[in-house]
This record gives structure tokens, C-alpha cells and sequence, in this order.
């Protein structure tokens, strides 16, 4: 019986729009807290995880059932979803209600 072992590892960089600072330095550590629940809850383990307030840093090791796109856009529409949740200023206005 063959077993695989694949180590695939990605270094994903998102940053906001237009790179300007839009996550406050307070949130940072709670919004990479949260990138590890992210994987952690999908099967896509976060190695790391930081950043600043116009850009966050992820390697992770990617499943072999999971595709590149799919892993990414997991951990980016559900930090997005979280962040707009907490009511963070994200377009130079206060989010009151969440993503639908």
C-alpha cells in the first residue's frame, strides 16, 4: 500500500486595498489568532501568521485535498467575514453589518 506525504508549503501575502492601513495595530494579534482557527477548522494548517496594519503574512502547508484557490479563498473570505463582524474600519467608515 503506497502512502503520500506531500509537504507542500505556500507563503500567502494579503494585503488591503489599495495597501493602506486599515487594520488597527490592537486587532492584529486577534485577527492572526483567528487566521490559525481558520486552518485549524479547515484542515489547512497555518504555520505562522502575521503582518501589519496593511498586510498579513500565512505560510501554510497545503492539504492534497484541497486546491490552491479553495485554501485561499477560505482563509480570506473568513478573515474578511470576521473583521467586518468586529466593526473594523476597513473603507474609511465604521461596518455595522456583516458580509452577507
Amino acid at each position: 500500500m503506497a502512502h503520500k506525504y506531500p509537504d507542500v508549503l505556500i507563503h500567502c501575502v494579503f494585503s488591503s486595498k489599495e495597501r493602506r492601513d486599515l487594520i488597527p495595530k490592537e486587532s492584529l494579534p486577534k485577527l492572526w489568532k483567528y487566521f490559525a482557527g481558520i486552518g485549524r477548522n479547515h484542515g489547512i494548517p497555518v504555520r505562522a501568521a502575521g503582518g501589519i496594519s496593511n498586510h498579513s503574512h500565512l505560510p501554510i502547508a497545503l492539504p492534497p485535498d484541497i486546491r490552491v484557490a479553495k485554501a485561499i479563498q477560505i482563509l480570506k473570505a473568513n478573515s474578511s467575514r470576521w473583521l467586518h463582524e468586529n466593526g473594523l474600519e476597513l473603507s474609511g467608515r465604521k461596518v455595522t453589518e456583516p458580509l452577507a
